[in-house]
């Protein structure tokens, strides 16, 4: 009986020890998640879909920045869901971290821009971590085929600096990969500006940069 209780212990360590899962940097997978997402809205709702695919630690602005699970619990779906469709999707090398643009159209025809960050949770689904978008007098041009890029793999320091050295006992974090990093700056009157870029092999490019005045 100790063997096998010692046999279960090394097998629960093992499993314990075990890497993340890999996943292919796919972006038809994220385009397929949008997808799934606008459908979900116009289905069920337009909160009840946002609910439904927040990661806990999402954020939106409304126009201040809220966690989004907060403010989306007191929500009642609007009576038609707000339309939208990705134009473009950037993805991380290593597959979990990706980002999508493209335009909203309202019930009452106003139209927008909106820009979501995706994060592959512990089953490998795709959840929004970051939504934004701002009106405009007109549609952004969209392109006749929606278009994926994937970042070029970077492992090691990232641009504002080296990892934080572990503590004593502890184990040193895998060396993350900065292939696609995101920013969300809000000023104190709201006004806001998001940013996403992607790492080419020689530089990083900035890939979406929006800038929202203040309301």
């Amino acid at each position: 009986m100790r063997k096998a209780a010692l046999l279960a212990l090394a097998a629960g360590a093992l499993v314990a020890a075990k890497p993340p899962a890999r996943y292919q940097p796919d972006p038809s997978s994220v385009i397929a998640a949008e997808i799934a997402f606008n459908r979900l809205a116009q289905d069920k709702g337009q909160w009840t879909a946002f609910r439904a695919t927040a990661a806990d630690d999402a954020v939106m602005f409304v126009p201040q920045k809220v966690l989004a699970k907060d403010w989306l619990r007191k929500q009642v779906d609007p009576p038609r869901s707000v339309t939208w469709s990705p134009s473009i999707v950037y993805v991380s090398c290593e597959g979990t971290l990706a980002a999508s643009t493209g335009n909203w159209t309202r019930p009452d025809g106003s139209v927008g821009y909106f820009t979501t960050i995706w994060r592959r949770d512990r089953k490998g689904r795709w959840q929004w971590v970051l939504d934004h978008g701002d009106r405009l007098a007109k549609p952004r041009p969209a392109p006749d085929y929606l278009t994926g890029k994937v970042a070029t793999c970077k492992r090691g320091q990232r641009p504002d600096g080296p990892p934080p050295v572990p503590a004593k006992g502890e184990r040193a974090a895998p060396p993350p990969d900065d292939s696609l990093l995101w920013t969300a700056d809000v000023a104190p009157d709201n006004s806001r500006r998001v940013t996403v870029k992607m790492w080419t092999g020689d530089a990083y490019e900035t890939v979406i940069d929006d800038r929202v005045a203040a309301p």
